[in-house]
């Protein structure tokens, strides 16, 4: 231990406290040095408690005097650079220190890798919100955006401004989004129930109008109730349709049946209002006695105001007038054959049998309906035939007379609730249609209970209906004003479609503006609605009138211009097979211009002509499409196998033989050029130019060297005139009389050989005289190698006897030479 620290502290001892001076130090000296040292921990411990430096620390941490000095130093470091000095310095000194600084470098790193971790962690999550403000995948768009949200509340703290800056502008992007999508499935939820809507007015309707038509009772529906829901129907029908698509077959299924709905509640309003007739028509007819004219008049007039819909079933109370009106003042109704009456008897016979026991039972309703019904039948019997059910019926009349007495007994309480209901009916405010609504539905209930012999009760309930309708009147007065204003909205549509009418020119006109004028008084006229029945009659009738005028003249129209059409057709469908191609593309683009040309059709006929216009104009285009695809693969035929042959011929070059060059060159030529692509094409070329160039150069190496052995030959001893070309004494005529250096001479001018410095100015001479023939530095390759040929004949040619100088055979060759590159 005392080895140990001896050690440790050997950095702070004076360099005199060696271990044999320390035996020999006298005592005083050992004196000294602990007050130094206790000196010097006084000061340490002063410089720890004044917030030193981390330099400061730093030193301390490995300077101090005690452990716990160096410890809190070492404690207080933190700048790491100050850390791994101090880690550096204690490791294998001070454990303690060593641990400390390492710790903190650690829990520094820590610290480092926290932040970027956090950092990185906003970075994505602000990453994220922006992309899911940009993104198209709304599947679990909400909840992704929540949990982006509470991420980032844990992250938020320690963001920079910025970035909470930037995360709060792609959140609200997102909030946006979620907003649009929300309104959007609001307004899909809007559209699916407008369209559960519209579907249960339709199977309303057409319920109603099939109860109507099945109907075979004699009671007829209530006329309030019946109102009450085509009113309401509509209405429904009108926020079911508004700011959606209704598809046509839907929209025609709802004109239809509500206009049925109108025609019979309109009906059956007319039959109500004439029942005060039909009732002295009925007596009348009762009572036997003879039909005068006017009451058959009176009959087919009220047969006729009534204009009862023919598809549902007549109501038995209109058969009284509907026989009277068949029947004439002279002649007595036909009598049925025995067949028909007995089938009367027996109808008769059945319905009595139900009525006796409806009476004892007390059914009102259903007594008074087999009442009717056998009162009918009655009537219908001959005299002989009615005479058994005469008592019969006369006491079941009576019997039902006591029933209806009762009855009228036995409702007066019901009538008097009533009363008080219209009383207090009377004293609300409310919405004046449905107001007027219930006021019928109170009259309707009173009607069905029979109404009232009580006069004082009557006048009551009467009363309270007229106070209850008081304020409605201003509203359906305005009502009424709004159908005044349609029927004179109509009136002027009238009269404009007049106005148009008499100026037309329909030679000049234009068509297009012709049918928008059709339409839109369609339109208008549509939209001026609703109107008065009666009075809009007239009016229809004139409007109607008028759009015929118009539509004959635009159907005429229409079928001409469908003629044109056809005719384009008829055209097009014969250049599907025309050649050549191009010409019939172009005619069928001129069509096509034709076509848009061509004025109003009918919509329908148009689109047949047009579908069958473009079924022909694609086949003949698709014919173009064909020969491009087959050109198309000729080519990557061709390319391949053009491809594949050059990557064979890779191995021919120049230093080749002649037959393997004439080969290449002969393979090359095979291939067609027109269904190569440009850039094989051009490769093929290249190859082709390349071969033949190493061919010519081959054949004219061959030709020079025989012309040097020639040469060489002559300067031998001669050359034999078998040996020679044919032609060279024809080419040697032309230049006869040159010398054997003008020869030479001649030879490197050609070849662009140099000439020794003796020649230099015979060489001179010869190109002035060159220059001045026409010759020189114009002539081809071509034109000098026959001039060299020329040559090489005249030199050849000479006596054998004239043995030229070794030095000019040698200069004509290297001339020779010059011309092949070698």
């Amino acid at each position: 231990m005392a080895a140990f620290i001896q050690k440790l502290f050997r950095s702070r001892k004076s360099p005199e406290s060696t271990g044999k001076a320390r035996k020999e130090a006298p005592e005083q000296s050992q004196v000294s040095q602990e007050n130094s040292r206790a000196d010097q921990r006084e000061s340490q411990l002063e410089l720890l408690k004044s917030s030193p430096s981390q330099g400061q620390l730093g030193k301390l941490a490995i300077e101090g005097v005690t452990a716990d000095i160096r410890l809190s130093a070492a404690r207080g470091l933190a700048d790491p650079d100050e850390l791994q000095k101090v880690q550096k310095q204690a490791k294998g000194r001070d454990k303690g220190v060593y641990q400390t600084a390492k710790q903190a470098l650690q829990a520094h790193r820590q610290d480092l890798e926290r932040q970027e971790n956090v950092a990185r962690a906003i970075s994505t999550l602000i990453k994220n919100a922006q992309e899911q403000a940009r993104s198209e995948d709304t599947k679990l768009f909400q909840a992704r955006l929540e949990a982006l949200t509470n991420q980032w509340k844990e992250l938020e703290n320690q963001a920079t401004a910025e970035q909470v800056q930037q995360f709060l502008e792609a959140t609200h992007r997102c909030r946006e989004r979620l907003q649009d999508m929300e309104a959007t499935r609001e307004e899909e939820k809007r559209h699916e129930n407008q369209f559960r809507q519209r579907g249960e007015t339709l199977k309303l309707l057409t319920k109603t109008l099939e109860d109507l038509k099945s109907q075979t009772d004699d009671s007829l529906p209530s006329l309030s109730s019946l109102d009450a829901l085509q009113k309401t129907q509509e209405n429904r029908w009108l926020e079911a349709t508004r700011d959606t698509e209704v598809s046509r077959q839907e929209r025609k299924t709802y004109e239809s049946a509500m206009q049925a709905l109108k025609n019979y509640l309109s009906a059956l309003r007319r039959l109500t209002q004439e029942r005060e007739g039909i009732n002295e028509l009925t007596a009348a007819l009762d009572s036997g006695e003879a039909i005068t004219a006017e009451q058959q008049d009176q009959a087919k007039a009220l047969i006729r105001e009534i204009d009862w819909p023919g598809e549902f079933p007549k109501p038995e109370l209109l058969e009284p007038v509907r026989k009277l009106a068949g029947k004439h003042t002279e002649k007595p109704a036909q009598t049925q054959d025995q067949r028909d009456q007995k089938a009367l008897v027996d109808n008769l016979k059945t319905i009595l049998d139900k009525l006796e026991p409806a009476l004892e039972a007390k059914q009102f309703r259903e007594s008074r309906q087999l009442l009717k019904t056998a009162q009918n039948q009655f009537r219908d019997l001959d005299r002989r035939h009615a005479k058994p059910f005469q008592a019969k019926m006369q006491l079941l009349t009576g019997q039902f007379r006591e029933l209806s007495d009762w009855q009228g007994f036995a409702t007066e309480p019901k009538q008097i609730a009533l009363c008080e209901q219209m009383e207090y009916l009377a004293e609300q405010p409310m919405e004046p249609e449905a107001k007027a609504e219930r006021i019928k539905e109170l009259q309707t209930e009173w009607r069905e209970l029979g109404g009232s012999s009580d006069r004082a009760l009557w006048t009551r309930f009467k009363s309270a209906s007229d106070r209850a309708f008081e304020p409605c009147k201003a509203y359906f007065e305005a009502k009424s004003g709004l159908k005044q204003a349609n029927l004179q909205k109509r009136q002027a549509i009238c009269a404009e479609l007049e106005t148009f009418l008499e100026n037309a020119d329909w030679t000049t006109i234009d068509w297009k503006g012709a049918e928008r004028i059709h339409q839109t008084a369609r339109q208008e006229w549509k939209a001026a609605w609703p109107v008065e029945f009666r009075d809009n009659r007239p009016v229809q009738k004139r409007f109607d009138d008028l759009l015929k005028r118009i539509e004959s003249p635009l159907d005429e129209e229409r079928r001409n211009n469908e003629g044109l059409k056809q005719a384009i057709v008829e055209k097009a469908e014969a250049l599907i097979e025309h050649e050549p191609l191009q010409e019939a593309m172009n005619e069928a683009k001129a069509l096509q211009s034709e076509w848009k040309a061509i004025g109003i059709t009918r919509h329908r006929e148009d689109r047949k002509l047009w579908q069958a216009f473009r079924k022909a104009c694609d086949q003949i285009f698709a014919r173009r499409d064909a020969q491009r695809n087959a050109r198309q693969q000729a080519t990557e035929t061709a390319d391949r196998e053009a491809s594949e042959l050059l990557d064979q011929l890779a191995g021919v070059t120049a230093d080749s033989s002649d037959e393997t060059l004439g080969d290449a060159l002969e393979k090359l030529r095979e291939m067609k050029g027109n269904s190569l692509s440009q850039d094989l094409r051009d490769r093929v070329q290249a190859a082709r130019i390349q071969f033949q160039q190493a061919l010519d150069n081959k054949l004219l190496q061959q030709k020079v060297n025989r012309w040097q052995e020639l040469v060489r030959a002559r300067g031998n001893g001669g050359v034999a005139p078998s040996d020679l070309p044919d032609h060279w004494p024809t080419l040697a005529s032309n230049q006869a009389g040159l010398s054997d250096r003008e020869l030479v001479i001649r030879a490197e001018i050609l070849a662009g050989a140099e000439s020794p410095a003796e020649d230099q100015q015979h060489r001179m001479e010869i190109q002035v005289q060159r220059l001045s023939e026409g010759m020189g530095n114009t002539e081809q390759a071509g034109d000098r190698l026959s001039e060299l040929e020329k040559l090489v004949a005249q030199w050849c040619l000479k006596p054998s006897d004239n043995t030229p100088e070794t030095a000019l055979s040698e200069r004509l060759n290297t001339a020779l030479s010059g011309v092949t590159g070698q």
